[in-house]
């Protein structure tokens, strides 16, 4: 990979479960949680005796070794360290491989740590890795933390975790888990330490691994939460508890099969790069490489009661919601092109909150909670306030139809029809000319008469008709069509600025923004808007480009990630797009703002935009919409076409 990233993921397991490092050498800073906050992982190499620094920098008295690489994967992250005659490679790799739903739940990361002689003399290499307590508590020195040693025959465990194990005790977006257990296993020596922080007296507890490095030795990092999700009021376990599995099992089962697992990841990997370059290029392809781990590991899959697969979403960095409406509908493209039960699994809990006493509208809720709570929304008073109508009644309804599209199937959407009707209703309503409501670019704020949002409802009345049209209904399929038909030529005379463009909102002449909600209508192939709209409309972007990509609308310079990309696939010209793209591959190889992928960035500055609401102290980042960066390759792989 070409590109350099702005964070590097070496542990992506789920919201909790997240290790990166903020550098482009793995011992020049310490490594942390996706939110910033310190998860200190501290490797020591000793070459024929001489100490190097090779991850951290909390070892900052011994000298770091010369890191002469850096790559990434779908997959993995690799480092490569040359110094006193040794060649270190250092491969983190968390296999979640999208078709294999007991890899994506398996709570276990791999490090994997090869050496090679350069100078053709024979070395002894140690490895020492430390792992700081802050992995299994909210902050450093919170929580009182005990360490145990276990053996598991040829494999030595270290085990960490809070005292108290306060299971699911709180919820949040800048927090971290207080409860579970950490286990680094190596097949070398495994330890326990404690240190004394000499500023208060207090105790700091670590586990490690020492290793003699032959060839080749692999270490593992792994995470037992306990219970993962409180749904309605119920503990909910991870996917990977389903048949009673412990653990242990998960980990003795990691180093075996490690190299089978690998070979799998890599094939995938390859074959999506590949498919993704014929798409929409290479650059393309990267930016797509370096999404797919942050994409599943913002979700935690869990089973249900009634043994229904749910996939819960963190909304990371914005208000942190659990099954946010408006975070599930950008993320879909990565999963309705490999697994779209996953997202079957997304919507289910959108589904039962709807039909709970609580909700009492007529339109599809937000969300469901707040992660890791899923009891219900935690709006209060603001409920109505801060619903998105038409938003969510919209994405609902697509992300139906893209389903059945991709599975060929309407079986799921069946279950919830009567839903699905009282919300194009809402649509048919409310979608010609939106009140003053928030839509999903809701830091923004409440916007009257948004075109945008109407062309969600448009492609949402469309979705209805594609529904009964995979039914076999022909009278309830053209209906649907023609009224979606009807109100694409009605929005096009009133959205029009006269000069080929069209209008931010209705009554505001003279302003533009992305129309990213109508690239529905390409995917599907339902020519509800005239292609000569789009092409115009997309022909007028290209005076309004900033150096890291095209603003998000007229209000202010910044933009989406995941919006720029759905904006440049309604593009019939591959080299287009591939221009329309190459601003957010420089945004991110070039941005100061040293964060897992944000999808929200000035693009003038390439600097991430931090959120108000939090006193900009925490901005958009880690966020599962990175999934919509994967639509062009969607639309490649005709995943959701509907008329050939």
């Amino acid at each position: 990979m070409q590109l350099r990233a702005p964070a590097y993921p070496l542990i992506t397991v789920d919201p909790y479960f997240s290790v990166w490092s903020p550098s482009n050498k793995l011992n020049e800073s310490n490594t942390v949680h996706w939110t910033n906050s310190p998860n200190t992982i501290s490797g020591i190499a000793t070459i024929d005796g001489k100490k190097y620094r090779v991850i951290g920098s909390t070892a900052s008295d011994i000298p770091a070794m010369k890191q002469v690489s850096s790559n990434c994967t779908a997959f993995s992250t690799v480092y490569t360290f040359e110094d006193s005659g040794v060649r270190l490679t250092l491969t983190f790799s968390t296999p979640l491989l999208i078709t294999d739903l007991a890899l994506i739940s398996r709570p276990v990361s791999y490090l994997e740590i090869k050496k090679d002689s350069i100078d053709g003399k024979r070395h002894e290499v140690k490895f020492e890795l430390s792992v700081y307590e802050e992995i299994c508590i909210n902050l450093l020195k919170e929580e009182a933390v005990e360490c145990e040693l276990i053996d598991l025959g040829n494999l030595k465990s270290a085990k960490i975790g809070s005292k108290a194990q306060k299971i699911l005790c709180q919820s949040g977006d800048d927090v971290r888990i207080n409860w579970g257990y950490f286990y680094l296993t190596t097949s070398g020596e495994a330890w326990t330490s404690e240190q004394k922080d000499e500023s208060d007296g207090s105790v700091i507890s670590t586990v490690g691994a020492t290793v003699e490095v032959k060839d080749s030795t692999l270490i593992t990092f792994a995470y037992d939460d306990v219970s993962s999700i409180e749904y309605f009021g119920k503990h909910l376990n991870a996917y990977w508890k389903k048949d009673g599995s412990s653990i242990l099992d998960q980990i003795k089962t990691a180093h075996r099969d490690y190299k089978t697992v690998m070979n799998r990841c890599n094939v995938f990997a390859r074959d999506m790069f590949c498919d993704a370059v014929r798409a929409g290029g290479e650059k393309y392809a990267e930016i797509l490489e370096l999404a797919y781990r942050q994409v599943i590991a913002a979700h935690k899959l869990v089973v249900d009661t009634e043994g229904n697969l749910l996939f819960i979403s963190k909304e990371c960095f914005s208000n942190g919601c659990a099954a946010t409406v408006d975070v599930t509908y950008p993320s879909t493209p990565l999963f309705l092109i490999y697994n779209p039960e996953l997202v079957k699994a997304m919507l289910r809990p959108i589904y039962k909150y709807s039909r709970s006493e609580e909700w009492t509208f007529d339109f599809a809720p937000h969300d469901v909670g707040q992660y890791p709570l899923l009891n219900g929304q935690v709006y209060g008073e603001n409920a109505l306030h801060m619903q998105m109508p038409v938003e969510e009644c919209g994405n609902m309804i697509i992300m139906e139809a893209a389903i059945a599209l991709a599975t060929k199937s309407t079986s799921f959407a069946d279950e919830h029809f009567e839903l699905l009707e009282t919300w194009v209703k809402y649509l048919i309503e409310n979608g010609k000319d939106p009140e003053n409501q928030l839509c999903t670019d809701d830091f923004a704020g409440h916007l009257a008469h948004n075109c945008n949002l109407s062309l969600k409802a448009i492609m949402g009345i469309a979705s209805l008709g594609i529904l009964y049209g995979l039914k076999k209904n022909k009278r309830e399929e053209r209906k649907y069509l023609s009224l979606a038909r009807a109100m694409a030529d009605d929005w096009a005379k009133r959205a029009s600025n006269g000069d080929g463009s069209y209008r931010l909102a209705f009554d505001k002449p003279d302003t533009f923004s992305m129309k990213y909600n109508i690239v529905w209508d390409k995917l599907f192939g339902t020519n509800i808007m005239s292609k000569t709209v789009i092409e115009s409309e997309f022909a007028s972007y290209r005076s309004k480009m900033h150096p890291y990509g095209l603003p998000l609308d007229s209000r202010m310079p910044y933009t989406k990630s995941d919006w720029l990309i759905w904006t440049a696939t309604l593009t019939e010209d591959r080299d287009e797009f591939i221009d329309f793209v190459e601003p957010l591959w420089t945004f991110y190889n070039y941005s100061p703002s040293r964060v897992p992928m944000t999808d929200w960035y000035y693009t003038i500055t390439g600097e991430h935009r931090a959120s108000r609401s939090s006193g900009f102290r925490t901005s958009f980042r880690n966020r599962t919409v990175q999934g919509g960066l994967f639509i062009k390759l969607m639309e490649y792989k005709q995943s959701v076409r509907y008329k050939k």
